[in-house]
């Protein structure tokens, strides 16, 4: 199989690296040149990802930005030609399904819009590793659910990777789930770290710290992109969120010992239920 990736950071240098240790040829694209040598010089990458070499490519991923891929998705997709499966690996889908799947029908480019679910808070090539995404969910978002063929073919040409499952769903159904599960995430342990006690933690913090501030080390343009992309999802989440600590938070000034239990009861309580225990 021949693999052609574009933006070698920890997404896109992680699968260059799965793909290569499972035996496959990896051409890749980045648009820091050093970074890209460097990848050709471990060994990772085969060689560069030019326009000519895009026709023989079994598989594309998009491993960069929203609006990064649809600008090379529009550049490319006259070259690309009948046989490559293109995937986007962005963390929103609606934005770059929408641009992409018009232009992939007129092209006649296949074109699936995929997130997979795995990432640290290091970002960079130095950073990848050829099992980040072993046993790790991936998501698809096909034009047509209904394509068992394509989502057939898509799985075949990801299996390298490792991916523990895969998860078929929409644009919209993707971005309102990732905007609980990802975005707030984010952004509750970016602002959580900002409080003036934080510099004071080392002697008094162990996991529940750990947890909560692990994502506050983030790639800020990049977040920002996504968080903007997604906002309408994502502000209601915060808005829910908010209320919620607001209820905590009457409680505890109001001294409200029973308020306060059945609060923290019914957060406990959900969480058996979502996570089926």
């Amino acid at each position: 199989m021949t693999v052609g990736i574009v933006g070698l950071g920890l997404i896109g240098g992680s699968l260059a690296k799965a793909y290569r240790e499972a035996g496959e040829t990896v051409l890749a694209a980045d648009r820091d040149r050093s970074v890209l040598d460097f990848a050709i010089l471990n060994g990772t990458v085969a060689s560069p990802l030019t326009a000519e070499r895009l026709p023989d490519c079994d598989l594309i991923l998009l491993a960069v930005s929203p609006e990064a891929a649809i600008e090379w998705f529009r550049e490319n997709a006259g070259r690309i030609g009948s046989h490559p499966v293109v995937i986007d690996c962005c963390g929103t889908k609606r934005t770059v399904c929408a641009a992409c799947f018009p232009l992939a029908a007129e092209r006649g480019v296949t074109f699936l819009g995929g997130h997979p679910m795995a990432g640290n808070h290091n970002s960079g090539f130095k950073y990848a590793r050829g099992n980040l995404f072993h046993g790790a969910p991936m998501v698809l978002v096909p034009a047509d659910r209904d394509d068992i063929r394509l989502l057939d073919r898509a799985r075949e040409l990801l299996a390298p990777a490792g991916f523990g499952r895969f998860s078929v769903t929409t644009a919209a159904e993707h971005d309102e789930v990732i905007a609980f599960t990802s975005q707030m995430a984010h952004v509750a342990s970016n602002a959580y770290i900002k409080s003036p006690t934080a510099g004071s933690h080392k002697g008094f913090s162990a996991g529940s710290y750990k947890d909560m501030t692990r994502v506050a080390w983030l790639a800020p343009e990049m977040w920002a992109e996504l968080f903007l992309e997604n906002r309408d999802f994502l502000l209601r989440e915060l808005d829910g969120y908010i209320a919620s600590l607001t209820e905590y938070r009457d409680a505890m000034a109001e001294n409200d010992y029973g308020t306060l239990v059945r609060l923290l009861d019914e957060g406990r309580k959900r969480k058996e239920e979502v996570d089926g225990r």
